[in-house]
């Protein structure tokens, strides 16, 4: 569970989190909750309420209930771990405390975000908490989290909250043509480092220039062969076109030099040590406190997903970007759709398959972790519906050779079904008249139109398969469209998550 602070702290200030609000703060306020220095304690200081604590802290509940504060995160993303810090509370700690997330624009009120229909869902259960304590959870990954409610039962004082997490970058980034891949903003983590004995490699993907030398990643000093590196996964792979390795603050104590190397590797996060790395900067001498900037120096490689940072032989680096075009592929696309916020990745699978309930639960069982899984998961979905729902997608198609569904469809459902019937609606004016009888009668017989995965299918090709399934018995025929129905959602899928 340490490894789970290696993440970035998705609440912190320096980020951009903000305590919104809490129902107590008579002790100490809530913004103390996000400082990113560690708490304090001063013997003999008090205020007029009390002690002063470094934290927030409640006054004592005489009634039922518990207290609460609202914590807006500074970048958005999937929390894996949750730190609840109680460091010199003693007599004063909470008994337990739970953490609810949620999704909701930036600029959301409080009043906004308390309304029922917010949808707060649960990321941390009722929990025991020890006093003077870094409090440390585990979380199973759920969805894209904008905004956190720490509950305290049934009152008392934390010094600290951390959120760490991965960042769900934002999909407006991705269409930029050049940004830095290695921000922290854009997704960019650490997988692993040979030393990190002063200070953390997390600090080169920070936003802004260093603050001093202890803001920046530091090795120990090497007294035997080598060098020290850092592996980064990027949050948005691409190519890489400008790096930028900044000392500043390093005077005494930067590396001779550094050397960049990268590769294109999928599920690589357990074996990252073993990468088959290739050279993107060769090793290049570097300054003290001063911001380099390579550009020629550089080898391109198109679409990578992992650095190899390495300095030597050791030293202090305060930043590190690197500048390039986003890859746009099936697996980016995918992480994509699932920083989508709620109602925007319904709408995108409402798109695919017309049936608000197969998009309320593809929604909700986001993230997928690969393509294979989000097919499967639509498969295994579409699977658990009926007869009711199946209907519903159906009639969100046009008749085969038609162009107006019964259902309103968006501008890309629309579009899809155009290219999907292209084909058929190419065919000789016979075969669209006999088409049109034939769609007709269907109907009648069976009370919705015909489904076919029509890509790349003729007119009459088209007709001959319906003309089959008019004889099928109405259950049957109700299997076999919607076998057609999960062909086509499967088509659209890819087709969503594209670049």
């Amino acid at each position: 569970m340490k490894d789970l602070t290696r993440l970035v702290d998705l609440a912190s200030e320096r980020l951009g989190g903000r305590v919104l609000a809490a129902n107590d703060e008579f002790f100490a306020p809530k913004e103390n909750l996000l400082k990113a220095a560690k708490a304090v304690f001063v013997e003999d200081k008090y205020t007029s309420r009390g002690k002063w604590m470094d934290g927030w802290e409640t006054r004592r509940r005489r009634e039922a209930g518990h207290d609460w504060c609202i914590v807006r995160l500074g970048l958005a993303g999937i929390v894996r771990g949750i730190v609840v810090d109680t460091s010199h509370f003693k007599g004063n700690f909470p008994e337990h405390c739970s953490v609810e997330g949620c999704e909701a624009r930036a600029s959301a009120s409080v009043k906004q975000l308390q309304q029922p229909t917010t949808g707060w869902f649960e990321l941390l259960p009722k929990s025991a908490l020890q006093g003077d304590t870094e409090n440390l959870f585990a979380v199973q990954p759920a969805r894209r989290v904008t905004h956190l409610r720490l509950n305290i039962f049934p009152d008392g004082g934390v010094a600290r909250l951390r959120v760490h997490g991965e960042v769900a970058a934002d999909e407006l980034q991705r269409r930029k043509r050049a940004i830095d891949l290695a921000a922290v903003e854009n997704g960019t983590r650490v997988l692993a480092s040979s030393d990190e004995f002063f200070g953390s490699p997390l600090n080169l993907l920070l936003p802004g220039r260093a603050k001093n030398m202890g803001d920046g990643w530091e090795t120990r000093r090497r007294r035997g062969p080598g060098s020290d590196w850092v592996i980064l996964k990027l949050g948005i792979p691409g190519t890489i076109q400008r790096v930028e390795v900044d000392t500043s603050h390093f005077k005494g104590n930067f590396p001779e030099s550094c050397a960049l190397s990268g590769c294109r590797s999928e599920g690589a996060d357990d074996r990252a040590t073993a990468l088959p790395w290739k050279e993107i900067l060769t090793r290049t001498r570097l300054k003290a406190n001063t911001r380099h900037v390579f550009r020629k120096q550089l080898t391109p490689i198109e679409g990578v997903t992992h650095v190899r940072f390495e300095i030597f032989p050791d030293g202090g680096v305060s930043r590190l970007r690197l500048f390039g075009a986003p890859m746009r592929d099936l697996e980016e696309g995918l992480r994509r759709l699932n920083a989508l916020p709620e109602a925007r990745a319904r709408a995108a699978f409402f798109d695919c398959c017309g049936c608000a309930e197969w998009s309320r639960r593809m929604a909700a069982r986001r993230p997928f972790h690969g393509a294979a899984k989000l097919f499967e998961a639509a498969d295994k979905t579409w699977s658990e519906l009926g007869r009711k729902e199946w209907l519903e997608a159906f009639r969100h198609h046009p008749p085969i050779g038609g162009r107006t569904a019964r259902g309103k469809q968006s501008a890309a459902a629309r579009r899809w079904s155009a290219k999907e019937q292209s084909a058929a609606k190419r065919a000789p004016r016979s075969a669209l008249e006999a088409l049109a009888e034939a769609n007709h009668a269907y109907e009648s017989h069976f009370g919705y139109i015909f489904i076919v995965c029509a890509a790349g299918r003729g007119g009459e090709e088209i007709v001959a398969n319906l003309k089959e399934r008019l004889g099928n018995d109405a259950e049957t025929e109700l299997q076999v469209a919607a076998e057609e129905q999960r062909k086509i959602t499967r088509l659209r899928l890819e087709k969503l998550i594209e670049p």
